[in-house]
């Protein structure tokens, strides 16, 4: 069994930027929105789900209706947090059977929500990508051209960042003054290592 290793951080702290440094590194990386995105069009169960909880509108011509759930659960934590009920039991199922399928030495899961969601118990280490909030709310706003009240109203619905950053074994600084690759290596060598000692425990 492979290295299980999550890689995590608040929105605008540039983790998907961190995850692919390590897929140059050739670690392989489960992109957790993405399987998100791709089950709830592709799992017929899934999509029954969504459909009995949130009616009929959810689906266009059997494609899901991401403006209208969008509509259903922005500013409905209950609505939300349903979603996250349904959404991400399948999620971490799916990404437990990627990394089964795995032949690397360890393989990261990307995800906003790995403490949230209790995705932390399907891993062995989780990695944080820490930013200052005044050049995430930037980033943001530049990436997705929305207003900074509009970041913080996200951000706000998030975890603590610095309570998630004590919850990691090992963050990584992405500032734009600390070089990423370097952190990255540090972290890289030090998986390793700890990969060839779960190994060398499980072969007895």
């Amino acid at each position: 069994m492979i290295l299980r290793v999550g890689i995590t951080g608040g929105i605008g702290s540039g983790k998907s930027t961190v995850a692919k440094v390590f897929e140059v590194m050739g670690i392989p990386v489960y992109y957790a929105d993405d399987a998100a995105k791709r089950l709830m069009n592709e799992d017929t169960g899934l999509k029954e789900k969504l459909l009995l909880a949130f009616g009929k509108d959810t689906y266009i011509n059997d494609e899901l209706n991401r403006a209208y759930l969008s509509g259903v659960v922005f500013n409905n934590p209950a609505r939300l947090s349903l979603l996250n009920s349904i959404v991400h039991p399948a999620t971490i199922a799916d990404a437990d059977k990627w990394m089964q399928q795995q032949t690397s030495t360890y393989a990261l899961k990307e995800a906003a929500l790995i403490f949230e969601s209790g995705a932390d118990k399907h891993l062995d280490k989780v990695i944080g990508v820490h930013a200052p909030a005044p050049l995430r709310i930037q980033r943001v706003m530049q990436r997705d051209n929305i207003s900074e009240e509009a970041v913080k109203a996200r951000m706000d619905k998030q975890m603590e960042e610095d309570k998630k950053m004590r919850l990691c074994d090992y963050v990584i600084t992405n500032d734009e003054q600390e070089l990423v690759i370097l952190q990255v290596q540090k972290i890289h060598d030090v998986l390793m290592k700890e990969a060839e000692v779960c190994r060398r425990k499980a072969k007895g």
